[in-house]
């Protein structure tokens, strides 16, 4: 759609509260409307919806059975798991459609094994190297690696040989191997920094060196110091950020530990990468069940925006894994967590990706810096701008200018379920009051 600027009377859609006001403005007289909309590309509301994980303990003996449910109300779409029981898992994929990435420790044929039958049943998405291997220990090829203080020499070794095998078989060539976790903790620099080593590395593994295709953060939304401050998922997303989120940075840029020289800050930007575990406790860390709700949609949300390709979040259920009350459920009980989740996927929910998502004209006037859009596109055409604010006290209040009147635009809340909360229409402007959690503006022709 071209935009037109005349210089017309507009009438605007104003939220204030619980009130709408029709208010007649001129763009060109009116201060508000100083900053011009304009176009912004779109993203599949599909592929942000296929970014969300979580991960669950099917691998550990839980039932997978209990998993169906959850899974179907977020509308979470992959999984993570370890290697073992792959037989229930394809049974969840079979139930829920939720892709797998899996894990084996330093168990390669176990690995190897697990996702040709998951990429036989069409459930696989990736495979992964070692979890945290300076907390868990591993053993291959004769070689005990990793634990806390360890040699990374045997990490590495499986690394590299998992990537040959995976890109040699035809039948998992085309899926994605993920890095180890935690690389920031090498002992020597054996290079697993690098997804590829490159010339002049110093690493003990030669220049050419494949490890994999994505690099592997448990960047935890809630960070090191258990604070909860502004923009708590915004900056523990943030790929070049020197903060107290075990990011991207430190594992992939300086590794936090010896400090090995990895990727710049111009080529962290762009590189490939997942975080397989981020969390929030809802008895441990700041603001309990509404809290966690509000951090990891936001955490989705900004993850997504600033690049991350998948974001698994730990975990599923309380106590599965380990003690802890990271989990979206409590038992067979939604959290906060899982119903904003279920708004959220429900609301932005798409049957099929649009192969060319479009532009829409936009700005937000009064923008502080807390507060994030994300603009998507279902399959029909229909834009779904996400606004979310990422303020622990207080209110922003903003406005959305659209550049020309919108026959129907319809506000949503996802902490207030999947009906709107505003319907307006003939507008070209909304102003939306946000606090800590995200909104949908569904716009319409």
């Amino acid at each position: 759609m071209k935009l037109n600027f005349r210089r017309i009377a507009l009438v605007c859609g104003v939220i204030v509260g619980s009130a709408v006001f029709g208010i007649g403005w001129t763009m060109a007289r009116h201060p508000a409307y100083a900053a011009v909309p304009s176009r912004v590309p779109a993203v599949s509301a599909d592929a942000f919806l296929d970014s969300i994980g979580v991960n669950t303990h099917v691998d550990q003996g839980y039932d997978p059975g209990s998993y169906i449910e959850p899974l179907r109300y977020t509308g979470i779409r992959q999984v993570r798991d370890g290697a073992r029981n792959i037989a229930a898992d394809v049974m969840i994929h079979q139930q829920t459609g939720v892709r797998y990435t899996v894990n084996a420790g330093g168990n390669l044929d176990a690995l190897l094994s697990a996702a040709r039958t998951l990429a036989q049943a069409d459930a696989l998405l990736a495979l992964e190297g070692p979890n945290e291997a300076n907390n868990f220990a591993i053993t291959y090829d004769g070689m005990q690696g990793g634990g806390p203080g360890g040699s990374w020499v045997a990490v590495a070794a499986f690394q590299k040989t998992l990537y040959a095998a995976v890109k040699s078989d035809p039948l998992l060539r085309r899926y994605p191997v993920f890095g180890p976790s935690e690389t920031g903790a090498e002992t020597e620099n054996v290079g697993l920094q690098f997804l590829t080593v490159p010339e002049n590395a110093d690493t003990l593994f030669p220049e050419g060196t494949r490890f994999a295709d994505n690099a592997n953060v448990h960047n935890y939304v809630i960070g090191n110091g258990a604070r909860y401050d502004d923009n708590q998922a915004w900056n523990a997303a943030d790929p070049i950020l020197r903060g107290r989120w075990d990011g991207l940075y430190g594992n992939h840029g300086v590794t936090w530990y010896k400090h090995y020289q990895g990727y710049t800050d111009k080529q962290l930007l762009t590189l490939p990468r997942v975080t397989t575990e981020t969390g929030w406790d809802t008895a441990t860390d700041p603001g309990g069940a509404r809290t966690q709700g509000t951090v990891l949609t936001n955490t989705y949300l900004a993850q997504f925006k600033r690049g991350w390709d998948y974001t698994f979040v730990y975990e599923m259920k309380d106590d599965e894994g380990g003690t802890g009350n990271q989990g979206l459920y409590h038992g067979t009980t939604p959290k906060l967590a899982a119903t904003y989740l279920h708004n959220m996927t429900t609301l932005l929910s798409d049957t099929r990706t649009s192969r060319k998502p479009g532009s829409l004209a936009y700005v937000i006037r009064n923008k502080p810096a807390t507060v994030h859009d994300l603009l998507l596109q279902k399959s029909n055409g229909r834009f779904a701008l996400v606004v979310w604010d990422e303020r622990v006290n207080g209110m922003d209040v903003v406005t959305v200018g659209l550049g020309e009147p919108r026959k129907t635009v319809k506000v949503f809340d996802i902490t207030s379920g999947t009906d709107p909360v505003r319907t307006l229409t003939r507008v070209n402007a909304v102003q939306l009051t946000l606090t800590d959690h995200a909104m949908i503006i569904e716009i319409g022709d």
